[in-house]
């Protein structure tokens, strides 16, 4: 494996980073999760924009402009013979002192891996996953929008063991209201008497791509999607519900806090939705060769 760190390429034994870069001090960095398919980078645009997005709200300045990061990381596929995988793309605030202040940090670091992933065993694609709600409560807007998507991810984390302690595979994670937010790193639909609902991401979700394109797929079927504050009584009643993200893609749920969702079985919208995604995803996408 050929991992990019600030314009050369190491093996991954040699590929280092400093102990005093801010990104592993203090979580201050930003990164962009990104599947391949079909030697073809999925919304590679679309990631590298929210990337951007999330340095800027950090005031975290980029070293490389978005032409040039976008032909880095496919370049970085290309050099890992990449056909499916995964590219774990960051920028951290880079080297500085034991300080919190970024201004000992000259310049940032930039560090791209391509290679695979398997979030889920597949079975869970078949047979759905248990979901169990997460005591941590989502960070608030106020304090770190959610929209940023930063190298902390303690509160995710959290939520992710909690999940495991009640033997879930997966969580739901409510905001400061009560409303639910997202799973740990996934958006949530929900599909109730034939209309799909979402949370808006003023509630305290990411602005997934999958998300978005998962919006897109329902206009293109007809399915009316509404988005809108959900509470844990929204899922429990729901006929179906399923989750979304760039490792998980879509994935269905069958049961949370202990209540099946509809008959306990992945539900025709959530494989339709699943169908369609794979489908696309096969057929879009930057090319890597």
């Amino acid at each position: 494996m050929k991992i990019y760190i600030d314009g050369q390429y190491f093996e991954e034994a040699d590929a280092k980073i400093s102990v005093f870069d801010h990104g592993l001090l203090y979580g201050d960095g930003v990164f962009e999760g990104i599947r391949a398919y079909n030697h073809r980078i999925f919304k590679l645009d679309e990631h590298l924009e929210r990337l951007y997005d999330s340095a800027k709200a950090l005031m975290l300045k980029v070293p490389l402009d978005l032409a040039d990061m976008r032909a880095a990381t496919i370049d970085a596929c290309r050099r890992n013979n990449i056909k499916d995988g995964y590219i774990r793309l960051l920028v951290t605030r880079g080297k500085g002192s034991l300080g919190l202040s970024p201004d000992s940090c000259p310049r940032a670091t930039v560090i791209i891996i391509a290679a695979e992933i398997e979030l889920y065993p597949r079975e869970f694609y078949t047979k759905g996953l248990r979901v169990a709600t997460a005591p941590t409560r989502r960070t608030a807007p106020a304090a770190l929008s959610p929209s940023v998507k930063s190298l902390n991810y303690l509160n995710n984390i959290m939520g992710k063991i909690e999940g495991k302690l009640c033997g879930a595979q997966e969580v739901v994670m409510l905001n400061e209201q009560g409303y639910v937010a997202e799973g740990s790193g996934d958006n949530i639909f929900v599909l109730k008497k034939g209309k799909l609902y979402t949370p808006p991401i003023f509630v305290g979700a990411l602005g997934g791509i999958t998300r978005a394109v998962v919006i897109g797929l329902a206009a293109e079927a007809g399915l009316p999607l509404i988005e809108t504050h959900l509470t844990r009584y929204d899922l429990f009643v729901a006929d179906e519900v399923f989750l979304t993200g760039t490792g998980a893609e879509v994935i269905p749920v069958v049961e949370i806090d202990g209540r099946p969702i509809g008959n306990g079985s992945p539900g025709a919208v959530t494989r339709g939705m699943m169908d369609a995604y794979h489908k696309l995803t096969r057929a879009e996408g930057a090319p890597i060769l």
